[in-house]
């Protein structure tokens, strides 16, 4: 193999493992920036640890919704069989009210209750989240044609 040929090789397996190195970063930083969708069941099920962020979505059940001091609020977020006390601070959708779909992201504190971040209400009558759908519809909760 002369010279000329052992720099094309040498910089192909650069350039090579320049790419690999890359592709490695891109695959954790997307990995660290996931967050994952769960419903009350799949918390209740210890799917999810402590000071994990996560999406959790559902209905917000009937006659939970309290709120407190300033913006402080809770609520429970249920599936039909499982449901989560959550906290939020801050200022909620204007769609927000019990019985109605939500999905909050946040993540568990020690006591179990789901701290949110942010908390988003359906938009219109007609549209529910598909995860949150998803998640009826394997508790028995789901009704076709409400969607």
């Amino acid at each position: 193999m002369n010279a000329k040929k052992k720099r094309r090789l040498a910089f192909a397996a650069c350039l090579l493992a320049v790419g690999c190195i890359l592709a490695a970063v891109i695959v954790y930083g997307l990995g660290q920036n996931t967050m994952y969708f769960r419903s009350p069941s799949d918390v209740a099920a210890k799917e999810v640890s402590q000071g994990v962020a996560f999406r959790l979505g559902g209905l917000v059940e009937k006659g939970s919704l309290r709120h407190g001091s300033g913006a402080d609020v809770r609520f429970r977020v249920t599936d039909g069989a499982t449901s989560i006390p959550a906290d939020y601070s801050g200022v909620l959708p204007a769609l927000f009210r019990e019985g109605q779909g939500v999905v909050a992201t946040g993540a568990l504190n020690s006591s179990g209750t789901f701290v949110a971040s942010e908390v988003l209400a359906k938009h219109d009558e007609k549209y529910m989240p598909p995860e949150v759908v998803e998640a009826l519809k394997r508790s028995g909760r789901w009704r076709e044609g409400t969607k």
